[in-house]
């Protein structure tokens, strides 16, 4: 009688009903049932491992692209300040003017040439260990500047 009980226990909880399994669901009674509750808790792990490693990986892309879009922004106002003190539209000199709103926008300007009006910059921004590069240019475009000159 009892041996057929917990064989009907064992049926319900899709348990093997090993000797001395009592054949309830969650039970560790047995060698069979306790490897079944570990390979449970090492796929949990894994999967849990899996997750946080996959949200670590794209919060470091997450803070790469925004990072590259501050060293864009920076690029571009450098290079307009630049532009707007070549035209004379703002006081110093050009590439001052671009280190100096670089600056203000967390980037470091590593390079700045000015072509009559047009100010070309380029920026970088940290990026953890890293660094995020960008470039820009301000200024009238070159077809406008080859109807302008005197040889034109």
């Amino acid at each position: 009688m009892a041996d057929r009980a917990r064989a009907e226990r064992a049926d319900r909880a899709g348990c093997a009903g090993c000797a001395g399994c009592a054949g309830c669901a969650g039970c560790a009674g047995c060698a069979r049932c306790a490897g079944a509750l570990m390979a449970g808790t090492v796929l949990a792990v894994g999967v849990v491992g899996c997750a946080a490693a996959l949200s670590i990986g794209l919060g470091a892309v997450g803070m790469a692209a925004v990072q590259a879009q501050r060293a864009a922004g920076a690029a571009d106002a450098a290079a307009l300040a630049a532009a707007d003190a070549a035209s004379g539209a703002a006081s110093g000199t050009p590439c001052d003017r671009a280190g100096q709103v670089a600056a203000a926008g967390g980037a470091a300007l590593t390079s700045c040439t000015v072509d009559g009006l047009a100010a070309t910059v380029s920026v970088t921004v940290p990026v953890g260990a890293l660094r995020a590069a960008a470039s820009a240019r301000a200024g009238p475009p070159a077809w406008a500047r080859a109807e302008n000159s005197p040889a034109g």
